[in-house]
């Protein structure tokens, strides 16, 4: 949506008067580098050009006004900057909330309340950090408005995702938010989330882009299984600290997993901890693969993040699985994996340009023929991170 029509829709709800102000926050897609990154592993993620925007203007109380055109047009939810407690039955509102709580928590001064409008254009359901972007252009309003300079854009990652850990409960690590602050056009962001060092790899993809497929399901188990998974990885950790001085699972070398695995005395687990260990190999052995456009190993690798994701993490779920399976078959698809959290949500493909149109057309067909579903296609472009529009 265009800034103007924003700040009339805008108006619309909140009436006119005082500076309205624009900002925008990308989702993200992730290349590679699945759950790693709350096990101290490396990730590749760019930002998208698809994201969150929002229009905002300060109030002289202490009340914030929600709303979005994306949930029913009109209608405000309101809260005080003096009550930012959790509440299940404020759904989507959490997240902003989440934000500011957080901000309050590390003793930034809020004197007043704002009136927000927000519209994104995140496919829903997709697993393309719709829950980050929201976060992230929560964080940024709330810098510029109240003129806190100090925070910089790790500041702002860091902010967003410890409102999606500690106050809505999910207990992600910091890729989705990462990507969205800082992410840069034809570029992706090659992170260790152990050290918190980046650095920007330009995304070289003559005659090839990335395709996202939407599946169109999102298994109700995801969010749950989400935090199972973080709580088995700690457990494995644990085993393996007793023989290894480590502080997280990707702290090892597949070398040193496979010679110290035998300590961790159960199937489940040890499988767990493998993905970890081996997609953080992956994901520094795909950016190097990147770097020298070697674009086959490249799709090579995110084939084996796949398989490893499907069962060594169990992340994965039928229709993610057929979609996959139907796109590494095809001739001009370098590689096709999961993206996101799992059990549900898109593919990420590398598709050669001649390719795309045969590559829609038969996982639409096909896809519909087995599941009755209809799949949504995304050819997609990397995008700069989160700004105020002017």
């Amino acid at each position: 949506m265009k800034r103007e029509a924003m700040i009339a829709k805008f108006k619309e709800l909140y009436g006119e008067g005082g500076e309205i102000r624009t900002f925008f926050a990308p989702g993200r897609v992730n290349l590679i580098g699945e759950h790693t990154d709350y096990n101290g592993g490396h990730v590749f993620p760019c930002a998208l050009t698809v994201g969150t925007c929002a229009a905002v203007r300060l109030r002289q109380d202490r009340q914030v006004n929600f709303a979005s055109l994306n949930v029913r047009d009109g209608e405000i939810r309101s809260v005080s900057l003096d009550d930012l407690t959790y509440r299940k039955e404020d759904r989507w509102t959490n997240y902003p909330k989440g934000v500011l709580s957080i901000f309050k928590d590390r003793g930034n001064d809020l004197p007043y309340g704002f009136d927000v409008l927000f519209y994104g254009n995140i496919p829903s359901g997709a697993g393309l950090s719709s829950s980050a972007s929201i976060e992230v252009l929560t964080a940024l309003i709330v810098r510029d408005l109240y003129h806190l300079d100090h925070l910089n854009r790790i500041d702002l990652a860091v902010i967003a995702q410890r409102a999606e850990s500690h106050y809505v409960g999910v207990q992600c690590g910091i890729m989705d938010q990462f990507a969205s602050a800082l992410g840069k056009k034809d570029q992706a962001i090659f992170l260790s989330t152990a050290t918190m060092k980046y650095s920007y790899i330009p995304l070289r993809l003559t005659g090839l882009h990335l395709v996202l497929t939407n599946s169109g399901v999102r298994h109700k188990l995801g969010e749950s299984e989400y935090n199972v998974r973080i709580r088995e990885c700690q457990k494995a950790l644990k085993k393996l600290q007793t023989v290894a001085n480590i502080k997280s699972l990707c702290d090892l070398s597949t070398d040193q997993f496979e010679s110290c695995k035998d300590v961790i005395m159960d199937p489940v687990l040890t499988k767990r901890a493998r993905h970890a260990v081996y997609e953080n190999a992956r994901t520094i052995r795909a950016v190097s693969a990147l770097r020298a456009n070697h674009l086959q190993h490249f799709g090579e690798l995110m084939n084996a993040s796949h398989a490893s994701l499907r069962d060594d993490y169990e992340v994965s779920c039928p229709e993610i699985d057929y979609l996959v399976d139907l796109a590494q078959g095809l001739e001009g698809v370098y590689g096709s994996r999961m993206t996101g959290g799992g059990f549900g949500g898109c593919t990420v493909s590398l598709v050669e340009d001649s390719a795309i149109d045969t590559f829609r057309d038969l996982l639409d067909s096909r896809y519909k023929d087995r599941f009755n579903l209809v799949p949504q296609f995304y050819v997609v472009e990397s995008g700069d991170g989160a700004r105020e529009l002017k």
